[in-house]
C-alpha cells in the first residue's frame, strides 16, 4: 500500500518523538505526533493515518492499549495498523496488554532500521513525491 497519509507517532518524550519522527520523514514518511493519547484520539477522531505507533504509557489517563480498544471499536481497519514501543516489556501487565492487542512491540531503545522495517512491513511503503514513479 503506498500512502501520503501521515503516520501518528503517540509519545509523550520528546526525545523518542524526535527520532521516530526524524526516522519516519528520512524514510518518506510524512508524520504527525500526539503527546498523550487523549490527544491522539482526537487526532484519529478527525484524520486519516497509514497506521499509528503509539507508547504504552502515555500520560492523561488514555494508554495505547486505550487507544488500541477505541480503534477497534471506531475504525477497525487501522487497528490492525498499529505497533507500539515500550520500555516496559517485562511488566506483567504491558505484556498482557500487549498479547490482548495483537499489535507488534518495538522495545526500547531500538535501531532505526528495526523501526522502519516494522513501519515499511505493517503501514506499506511511502508515496514518493509526485512526479515519480515507485
Amino acid at each position: 500500500m503506498n500512502t501520503a497519509q501521515p503516520v501518528l507517532i503517540i509519545e509523550d518524550e520528546p526525545s523518542v518523538t524526535a527520532f521516530i519522527r526524524s526516522a519516519l520523514e528520512r524514510n518518506g514518511y510524512p508524520v504527525v505526533a500526539a503527546r498523550s493519547g487523549a490527544d491522539a484520539l482526537h487526532l484519529l477522531g478527525a484524520g486519516s493515518f497509514a497506521g499509528v505507533i503509539s507508547d504504552m504509557r502515555t500520560p492523561g489517563g488514555v494508554t495505547g492499549a486505550d487507544v488500541h480498544a477505541w480503534l477497534a471499536q471506531n475504525r477497525p481497519e487501522l487497528a490492525a495498523r498499529v505497533i507500539f514501543v515500550t520500555g516496559d516489556i517485562a511488566n506483567d501487565e504491558t505484556r498482557r496488554l500487549l498479547s490482548a492487542t495483537g499489535a507488534p512491540c518495538i522495545e526500547k531503545p531500538f535501531r532505526v532500521k528495526q523501526l522502519i522495517a516494522a513501519v515499511s512491513e505493517l503501514f506499506g511503503s511511502p508515496q514518493p513525491p509526485a512526479g515519480q514513479l515507485s
